[in-house]
């Protein structure tokens, strides 16, 4: 079945902050995902859905021109089957629909899968922001593209 992504709700909450537990080792707070939906409003989210079920999400900040990446997750039972596609292009077309020139995030230098996706999306390395995790003092690379 193909899956479905759409604009995150606050239904989706719970979901999303489930998914960040299982994906990372320094998560994202449910209160961080609350004012995240309720107060910010430079902030967009996408939810991946199959069959009803939530099973990826990603968020942006919109900045002038361009989108900032703040996470992108997908349950660690449907990695690698390609699901992670449908979100990106959902975000980049969210992006293009709406003016904007660029997108660019950080991701971890030893992460080679998500670098990998990226760069399937046109994404390139910029640089790097040294020891930007707190958790293990691991650079960042950044990475932009446009849209």
């Amino acid at each position: 079945m193909k899956p479905i992504v759409r604009l995150m709700t606050a239904e989706d909450i719970e979901s999303v902050y489930e998914i960040e537990l299982k994906s990372f080792e320094t998560p994202w707070t449910l209160e961080a995902f609350n004012k995240e939906i309720h107060e910010n409003e430079l902030a967009v989210y996408h939810v991946l859905e199959l069959n009803d079920s939530v099973i990826g999400y990603g968020g942006m900040w919109k900045i002038v021109d361009e989108l900032h990446v703040t996470n992108f997750a997908v349950l660690p039972d449907y990695r690698g089957k390609g699901f992670a596609h449908f979100l990106m292009d959902a975000m980049e077309d969210y992006g293009v629909i709406h003016g904007f020139k660029y997108m660019t995030l950080e991701v971890r230098r030893s992460n080679a899968v998500a670098i990998a996706l990226y760069e399937k999306h046109g994404f390139v390395g910029a640089g790097y922001r040294p020891k930007y995790y707190v958790d293990s003092g691991e650079d960042a690379l950044v990475m932009w593209r446009e849209l």
